[in-house]
């Protein structure tokens, strides 16, 4: 949730902190710090966002090689000027930045409490600042030789919780320490310079050789260069990876919003993402991710997706296409609900987990959950290395690019295409699909970027139909079938960046409590695009048009039935039905922006939410 990073090195480091944490700045924006220099380290930090932190700064000495950087997205703690970070310990010893949660900070605050420890904020963080200076002075003043390494050893093998840290101890002052166990931790090796970073988007500027860490990994970096080792202190041999990331993805380009940019590069990162895998003259479609498994998923008697948020949107359509495409029993869970419920899990059964980061706390929970059982687990990831693909045993990668917006957009689109492309090539080897529907599914998916790129060249006509509605303080989402997903994530997405209160609803059961919501403030968006459940969903727009609800409809190119009942509608390309949601979603994603630049909202940075949740 929070935004990492360290450097040491011949640069200075304020420079490559600030911009590093601007870039990390999606992933908390509640306060943010810095630590410069290693030995009496200078702390400077504040409520509010990085740009509120550098006006803080101007004429301050931030000069020094050494330092770290966080941006906070508040768990312990509200956002204050003392609650964030870095925290230092009380006797000065250590400095501490920290993304994730100490699940046992009370119990060691009381204990640090009755050995005299004072307390400034409200962090489990500051905890565990003086939980490892306790440690390492307590064997000092008893003539033991523990090295600050040590110290911090042996601190965290007493925390519970998750956690990707650095910290610096002014007994040596030249050096940063990483540890990482649930939360992401990613070093950047250059010419005689380290970079440390939640994620690898501050460190591209300056190289693309990079270590994940591990879980339990400690990494010791200085001058002389960097050791690895677990919190056995077992040297670990660093796995040194080239990323593939270019500096102007993580750009606006020329775009108002990053949001904005990631709607309008969906129908590039859907060519990405079937790109290689399939091939239009063909029609062939393998996915090599799947190749070792692949026997056992189309024999397979049940397949379960986990995922959280939007990813479980998209879940959700990847039921409806298994289960049409495959014949295989398809259930859809809640990742933070899977692992506390007892779950039913056979040997066998194919576990789909599906996130954006590959580093969604609860999701990576119910993956250790479903292999302990047994099952045969596969990821869905956007970010090579992250934790999910090394955690799966086999998967499919998202190529959406990197998604800088909190609301997720891309994402989903690129999700579905995956899903899409599993369920095609499941159900074509296991006759769940003919050849002739195989063939035809083929040319529709290959054709959707394009679709999207017509929806798009209209959206002049979405920026209208929200100027309409943007003062309106609930609104309700309607779909059947395959759009009764698409109805959710566009609620989903008018609450996450506009805070207008929205429910998203199968439009059958609109008649069994929602319908009592409705008169002529209450905008109704229905997805209503062409297919055997057509004539229903018309029933549906005329029982809400009869108590006065406002309708847009999202409907297919050339309809002119629901054009005459409803107040606006939006047109999308035909396709088959199984595919809609990637066409209708994009309509609703427009809606949502123009609706929340229109009231003044923070777009890319909605209230209270981060982009990577990797806390419970």
């Amino acid at each position: 949730m929070c935004g990492i990073v360290g450097y040491i090195g011949q640069r200075q480091a304020y420079d490559v902190l600030i911009k590093g944490l601007k870039r990390l700045e999606y992933r908390g924006y509640d306060s943010a710090g810095i630590s410069l220099g290693g030995g009496n380290s200078r702390i400077y930090k504040c409520k509010g966002k990085v740009s509120d932190l550098e006006d803080q700064l101007a004429g301050q000495d931030v000069s020094g090689r050494i330092g770290m950087g966080h941006t906070r997205w508040a768990t312990h703690g509200e956002p204050t000027d003392n609650n964030a970070h870095p925290h230092k310990s009380m006797n000065g010893r250590f400095v501490i930045i920290h993304n994730g949660i100490i699940e046992n900070y009370s119990k060691l605050k009381t204990g640090l409490e009755a050995e005299g420890y004072k307390f400034e904020s409200e962090t489990d963080t500051e905890v565990l600042a003086n939980l490892i200076e306790y440690v390492y002075l307590k064997n000092q003043n008893n003539g033991d030789s523990v090295s600050p390494e040590d110290a911090i050893r042996l601190a965290l093998n007493m925390v519970e919780g998750a956690y990707g840290l650095v910290i610096m101890c002014s007994d040596i002052p030249k050096t940063l320490i990483a540890a990482r166990k649930g939360s992401p931790l990613v070093i950047g090796i250059g010419s005689g310079e380290y970079f440390i970073a939640s994620d690898a988007t501050p460190i591209i500027e300056y190289t693309n050789s990079v270590i994940y860490l591990n879980d339990d990994d400690i990494a010791i970096i200085n001058t002389d260069g960097l050791n690895l080792t677990n919190l056995k202190n077992v040297k670990q041999k660093p796995n040194i990876k080239k990323i593939d990331l270019k500096l102007d993805e993580i750009e606006k380009n020329g775009f108002d919003h990053y949001m904005l940019k990631e709607i309008y590069e969906q129908p590039r990162a859907i060519r990405d993402t079937y790109r290689g895998r399939l091939n239009f003259e063909s029609k062939f479609l393998r996915l090599g991710g799947l190749h070792n498994v692949f026997d056992e998923i189309k024999d397979a008697k049940r397949i379960m997706i986990i995922a959280c948020g939007t990813s479980w949107h998209a879940g959700l359509v990847g039921e409806y296409l298994f289960e049409e495409f495959t014949r295989i029993p398809t259930e859809v869970e809640y990742a933070s609900e899977f692992r506390y419920r007892k779950p039913v899990i056979n040997k066998g059964d194919i576990v789909i987990a599906i996130s954006q980061s590959g580093e969604t706390a609860d999701t990576l929970a119910a993956i250790q959950l479903a292999k302990k059982a047994g099952a045969i687990v596969l990821g869905i990831c956007n970010v090579v290395g992250a934790s999910i693909p090394r955690e799966t045993v086999a998967g499919v990668y998202t190529h959406a690019g990197p998604e800088i917006g909190v609301a997720s957009t891309k994402a989903f689109t690129a999700q579905v295409t995956v899903l899409t492309m599993m369920a095609m090539a499941i159900g074509y080897a296991n006759k769940g699909l003919s050849a002739d529907e195989f063939t035809s599914l083929v040319d529709e998916l290959y054709a959707i970027p394009e679709k999207i790129e017509k929806i798009l060249e209209k959206a002049g006509c979405v920026k209208e139909i929200a100027g309409k509605i943007k003062d309106s303080s609930n609104s309700l989402y309607l779909g059947r079938g395959y759009l009764f997903p698409v109805a959710l994530e566009g609620a989903l997405k008018l609450k996450e960046i506009s805070y207008i209160h929205a429910e998203g609803y199968p439009a059958a059961e609109m008649k069994h409590g929602p319908i009592a919501l409705i008169d002529e403030k209450m905008p109704v968006i229905v997805l209503a695009t062409k297919d055997h459940s057509y004539d229903k969903i018309v029933s549906n727009i005329q029982e809400v048009k009869a108590r006065k609800g406002l309708i847009i409809a999202i409907v297919t190119e050339g309809d002119t039935t629901i054009k005459e009942m409803a107040d606006y509608v939006i047109e999308v390309p035909h396709s088959d039905f199984a595919l809609a949601p990637l066409l209708t979603v994009v309509p609703l994603q427009l809606l949502s922006y123009y609706i929340a630049v229109m009231r003044g909202c923070n777009v890319d940075q909605p209230r209270n939410l981060a982009k990577s949740v990797t806390v419970e």
